[in-house]
């Protein structure tokens, strides 16, 4: 999942939020060296990929691509999956989505210390950007495409899914929300086992 899809499966507790949402950048054990709940956020994020990578849905939503986009499936159908989260935000939260990542922005900022450099360094583009919320709209995950295919030196061509989602937009929709209903129970399972846990620190 991306962004917004892991921010909103780790609850309301803003280390677990800020930890998951750092978490790509943790190799290893390296985690420890965080507090229990940054840990715990970090864990909770690789669940989540595991569980995700191997979902049939998914498998599903990416065997669509797999032709034209090879191996950059996976990330396509992570960003296109947060475009449904984002349209669908009132199915999911009470909170407005335009309120709900405002605070989010905060909770990055009161904990800026925390978070590793290339985190650091990207925040100022996705707040000013507005990316979180720019997911709602298909030309929002456009810009998010053209930035990932830039990131690639164009090789990936992920600025053209736009077009596999345009076209396929109901199936993708559809395998979504039947894939979500799934994780938030797997998401808020684990995070009760994690929280369980003793862990380092």
């Amino acid at each position: 999942m991306n962004f917004l899809a892991h921010i909103y499966l780790s609850g309301d507790n803003k280390q677990i939020t800020v930890g998951n949402f750092m978490a790509d950048g943790i190799r290893g054990k390296t985690y420890e060296k965080y507090p229990r709940d940054i840990q715990i956020g970090i864990l909770l994020h690789r669940q989540i990929d595991t569980f995700t990578d191997a979902h049939p849905i998914v498998r599903k939503s990416t065997k669509r691509l797999h032709k034209n986009y090879s191996h950059y499936s996976g990330v396509i159908v992570d960003i296109l999956y947060d475009h449904f989260l984002a349209k669908n935000w009132d199915n999911y939260s009470d909170i407005p989505l335009a309120e709900y990542v405002n605070n989010f922005y905060d909770t990055l900022e009161e904990n800026f210390d925390v978070l590793q450099l290339r985190v650091q360094k990207m925040m100022p583009y996705m707040i000013t950007n507005n990316w979180l919320l720019s997911y709602a709209s298909i030309d929002g995950i456009s810009k998010v495409l053209d930035g990932m295919n830039r990131r690639t030196h164009n090789r990936s061509k992920m600025n053209l899914a736009v077009n596999e989602l345009e076209e396929f937009y109901s199936e993708f929709e559809s395998e979504f929300t039947a894939f979500f209903e799934e994780l938030i129970k797997f998401s808020e399972e684990t995070l009760k086992t994690l929280s369980s846990r003793s862990l380092t620190n």
